[in-house]
C-alpha cells in the first residue's frame, strides 16, 4: 500500500530541486523561487490527495529581456511570504494566474509582491494546486487551497504583525477567478476542517481582480481555465457554482477591478460581467478599463501605457476601504 504521506514528504523534497537546477542554468535569468520563506499550507496531506502525487517542476519561459517562472506539479502547497520593512499591518494574498495550467510566479507572484511590499503590505503568494493534476473534487482544488491559505494568515496574523480584520486578496487571470471565487464563496464548505484555524473566517476584506476569468459560459469564458477547473462536460449547477458573478451576495467584499480592453484572451467583458453583479448588490466596487494592455500585464506592462499604474491606483483603493 502507497503511503501518501511519505509521498507528499517526497514532493516537497523534489519541489526546491527545480529552483536550484534553474539557478545554476541560467543565473540572473529569472528570480529565484521560493522565497527564504515558505508555511505548508496542510499539515498532511491536501483535500482529494490520491496516490499519484503531481511531479514538481519549475521552468523559465519568455524572452531575456523578461524571463518568467512558471510553476505547475503544485504536489504541497504552499505560501510563499514576503515581509516590508515597514508593516502598514494589513496583509495581501497573492494568486497568480496560468489557465489553472500553470502559477507565473515571477510576473504574478514575486513582483506583484515587490511592489506591495514596498507600500507596507505583507505578501502571501499562494503556490496552489492545480486541479487537473489528479486531485479529487478537482471543481473545488484551488478554492480549498485559497479559504485555507486566508485563514491561515488570520490565525497566524500576530507573528506577521498584520490586523487579521485587513486580509484581502489579489488575483490575475486565473488567480483572479480564484481570488472572486473566494470573495464570493468564502463560507462555502469545501474541505473539512483539520485544526483551529479552520474555524476562523475565510472571507477577505477586500478583492484585487486583474483581467479576471469571471464567466464559464462561451462567448466570454476562457476555454481552457473551464475545462481545467471543471473538468470536460461539466454540470449546468457546477458550472453556476463557479461562476463568480452568479454567486455575488451582500456578504461580498469590496472589489477592485483592472482590465484591457485589447485583451485577445479573456475579453473585458469578463470584467464587466463582475461589475454589473457588484453593482446589482451594492457591493462597493472601482472599475478600471486600459485602451492597451493585452493580456497578463501583471508587473510588465511598458511604463508609457496608463495600464502600468493600476497596482498605485489599486493601493489608494485599498487603503479607502481599510479606512471606512
Amino acid at each position: 500500500m502507497i503511503d501518501r504521506r511519505a509521498l507528499m514528504g517526497v514532493a516537497l523534497s523534489a519541489a526546491a530541486a527545480p529552483v536550484a537546477a534553474q539557478s545554476a542554468a541560467s543565473p540572473g535569468a529569472a528570480p529565484s523561487w521560493p522565497p527564504r520563506e515558505v508555511w505548508p499550507l496542510w499539515p498532511g496531506p491536501p483535500p482529494g490527495a490520491t496516490a499519484t502525487v503531481p511531479t514538481p517542476s519549475l521552468t523559465v519561459h519568455g524572452p531575456p529581456e523578461r524571463r518568467e517562472l512558471w510553476q505547475t506539479g503544485v504536489a504541497v502547497p504552499t505560501l510563499n511570504l514576503f515581509r516590508p520593512a515597514r508593516p502598514n499591518g494589513a496583509a495581501i494574498l497573492c494568486l497568480p494566474g496560468g489557465s489553472y495550467r500553470i502559477l507565473s510566479v515571477t510576473n504574478e507572484g514575486r513582483d506583484a509582491a515587490d511592489r506591495f511590499t514596498a507600500l507596507g503590505f505583507t505578501v502571501a503568494v499562494l503556490s496552489y494546486r492545480l486541479p487537473d493534476e489528479g486531485w479529487a473534487n478537482r471543481a473545488d482544488v484551488p478554492l480549498q487551497d485559497a479559504q485555507r491559505a486566508l485563514r491561515l494568515l488570520r490565525a497566524r496574523a500576530g507573528e506577521l504583525l498584520i490586523d487579521p480584520a485587513r486580509i484581502g486578496v489579489l488575483g490575475f487571470s486565473a488567480g483572479g477567478h480564484l481570488a472572486a471565487s473566494l470573495a464570493v464563496s468564502h463560507a462555502e464548505p469545501v474541505y473539512a476542517p483539520v485544526d483551529a484555524a479552520d474555524a476562523l473566517a475565510a472571507r477577505p476584506a477586500f478583492a484585487a481582480l486583474l483581467y479576471p476569468v469571471i464567466s464559464l459560459r462561451p462567448p466570454l469564458a476562457h476555454g481552457e481555465s473551464r475545462d481545467r477547473l471543471l473538468g470536460p462536460a461539466p454540470s449546468e449547477a457546477l458550472i453556476d457554482r463557479r461562476s463568480p458573478a452568479r454567486r455575488v451576495d451582500a456578504a461580498t467584499p469590496p472589489t477592485f477591478l483592472a482590465h484591457a480592453i485589447d485583451d485577445a484572451t479573456v475579453p473585458v467583458d469578463n470584467t464587466l460581467e463582475m461589475l454589473a453583479a457588484l453593482r446589482a448588490k451594492a457591493i462597493p466596487a472601482e472599475a478600471h478599463l486600459f485602451q492597451q494592455g493585452g493580456h497578463g500585464f501583471g508587473l510588465h506592462a511598458p511604463s508609457a501605457l496608463p495600464a502600468a499604474r493600476w497596482p498605485d491606483l489599486a493601493a489608494a483603493w485599498i487603503a479607502r476601504v481599510l479606512a471606512a
